[in-house]
């Protein structure tokens, strides 16, 4: 028998933004997908029209666009198993639940919501399976003539799997292993619904998964419940041959570890849940993003592999590349994964760090902008080496602007406790002297100029700690930012006299 070409999917419901937790579904998928020279399909499931959200798709697919992980088919991607979007699949379906009824392998049910009600009164934790479904309005108990007639009349009904009682089915998965359920506990699922002409998520899901090829479901372990229903389909069409492998990814759990990660989490301690900004239509609620936050595609990309899995090793820094090579399965957790948003930002640090100086500086600019700067007044070199001095004390580029901001616009005001500590009465005298160093220095470099002033320092006998502050709180209005040298090499020497002439006129 010839293997299988890996073929996987990411299917998610345009019902609203795309959690964090189905990002690192897909991602998973991709890795997958990559590693084995598969493919990775884009499909929406879009049965359930009440959920339906405008904008979500399109939401969804920027996300992955903006995170870098590309599909080979789908919804806006293109491909052979089209179409991609289940709302467009209705007359594929219909055939299908017409080869269930046939074989006796599904009934159609008139029951309305309300004889349902009645029944879960009258019997406590009811289910519609084998034990009830004698007594219900549906086409196991009522003449042909009667469900022919109700259908031309037009009464909606619903088209319902009939599970036979008391079979073990089993579900290999590569996570889990071997997963055993009795059919008995589960109910008479509806496949089919009249009242829209779409098929439920659980029909639609096994045949699109089989006419598209799948391979491999790796999805959440919220739907591991459901996997037992799906062998059982899959066996009800004969289709066992080409079941999909499943994997069930473990849950993101809250920072503290009680309970499933929700956008309130996020809420509540100040991290996104969701990659984009989402605006939500109908209520007007605009939720933070992770893009819109700040962080890196790639931190966010790497942040996320390591919740739930890990590589066989201590290695926490990690490309793309790098994780389709190390990327397995069965090194995925079976226990859901804490949602550890603090080290979220320790990844984006470190991929500051790890990105060339000219592409934060690049990154920096809109940032400037929004400060009002006039970034046309400065050389790429000159940001990049502002950049170079400070990128290692921030986690967003948008902290860039707090410690760089007396590069662009010099000190009016001066930080209260660091004058009342480092200016003295004799320190305009000295400052006055300092300018006269400065002025005589022609090499004004970074290492030039420093031999010089801490030389006349030190000639002069000054506390160093005293006239290096007090030069520093001129230049910067505070006590803080990189070595002094390099911030005067960059700003050059009349704008570092002019700093501190301001700083001695308004400080006496």
């Amino acid at each position: 028998m010839t293997e299988r070409r890996v073929r996987v999917r990411f299917a998610p419901s345009p019902t609203g933004a795309l959690h964090i937790g189905g990002v690192r579904t897909a991602l998973y998928n991709y890795l997958f997908a990559r590693q084995h020279g598969g493919d990775l399909i884009f499909r929406i499931e879009d049965t359930d029209s009440n959920r339906f959200v405008p904008g979500a798709e399109e939401y969804i697919l920027e996300s992955f666009k903006w995170l870098g992980i590309p599909f080979d088919e789908g919804v806006g991607f293109g491909g052979e198993h089209g179409p991609y979007r289940q709302s467009e699949r209705r007359d594929i379906y219909k055939k299908y639940v017409q080869i269930l009824l046939d074989a006796g392998k599904a009934y159609i049910a008139f029951d309305t919501p309300a004889e349902l009600e009645a029944k879960r009164t009258e019997i406590a934790n009811f289910q519609y399976d084998a034990s009830t479904r004698m007594q219900m309005r549906n086409s196991l108990t009522l003449p042909k003539e009667e469900v022919d007639a109700l259908i031309a009349e037009g009464k909606q009904y619903v088209v319902r799997f009939k599970i036979e009682p008391n079979e073990d089915v089993h579900v290999n998965d590569l996570i889990r292993g071997e997963v055993v359920i009795n059919s008995s506990i589960l109910d008479d699922k509806v496949l089919y619904k009249s009242a829209d002409e779409l098929p439920t998520y659980h029909l639609a899901n096994i045949v699109d998964d089989h006419l598209m090829e799948v391979s491999h479901v790796i999805r959440g372990e919220e739907w591991l419940p459901s996997a037992p229903l799906h062998v059982l389909l899959y066996r009800a069409f004969d289709w066992e041959d080409t079941m999909p492998v499943f994997a069930h990814l473990p849950l993101l759990l809250k920072p503290e570890g009680n309970g499933k990660l929700s956008k309130r989490d996020g809420d509540r301690l100040g991290f996104p849940v969701f990659p984009l900004e989402w605006h939500d239509p109908k209520t007007g609620e605009v939720s933070s993003g992770y893009r819109e936050s700040g962080y890196l595609p790639e931190a966010v990309i790497n942040f996320l592999a390591l919740l739930g899995w890990n590589p066989g090793n201590d290695q926490e820094l990690m490309s793309v590349d790098e994780l389709v090579q190390l990327f397995n399965l069965s090194h995925c957790s079976k226990s859901g994964a804490k949602f550890d948003y603090k080290k979220g930002v320790w990844f984006n640090h470190e991929y500051i760090m790890m990105k060339p100086d000219e592409e934060i500086a690049s990154l920096f600019k809109p940032v400037l902008k929004a400060n009002g700067i006039n970034v046309d007044l400065y050389s790429d070199v000159f940001l990049t080496k502002v950049v170079s001095l400070v990128k290692g004390r921030v986690n967003f580029v948008k902290e860039l602007w707090e410690q760089t901001r007396f590069f662009f616009v010099a000190p009016t005001e001066y930080a209260e406790k660091d004058v009342k500590k480092r200016w003295s009465e004799d320190t305009p005298r000295i400052m006055g002297e300092l300018m006269e160093v400065l002025r005589g220095i022609d090499d004004f470099s970074s290492k030039a100029s420093e031999d010089i002033v801490i030389g006349w320092i030190t000639e002069m006998g000054y506390h160093m700690g005293n006239v290096m502050n007090a030069f520093r709180l001129s230049v910067v209005g505070e006590c803080k930012g990189p070595h002094m040298f390099d911030i005067t090499e960059l700003l050059g020497k009349e704008d570092t006299l002019a700093r501190i002439q301001r700083a001695v006129e308004t400080l006496k």
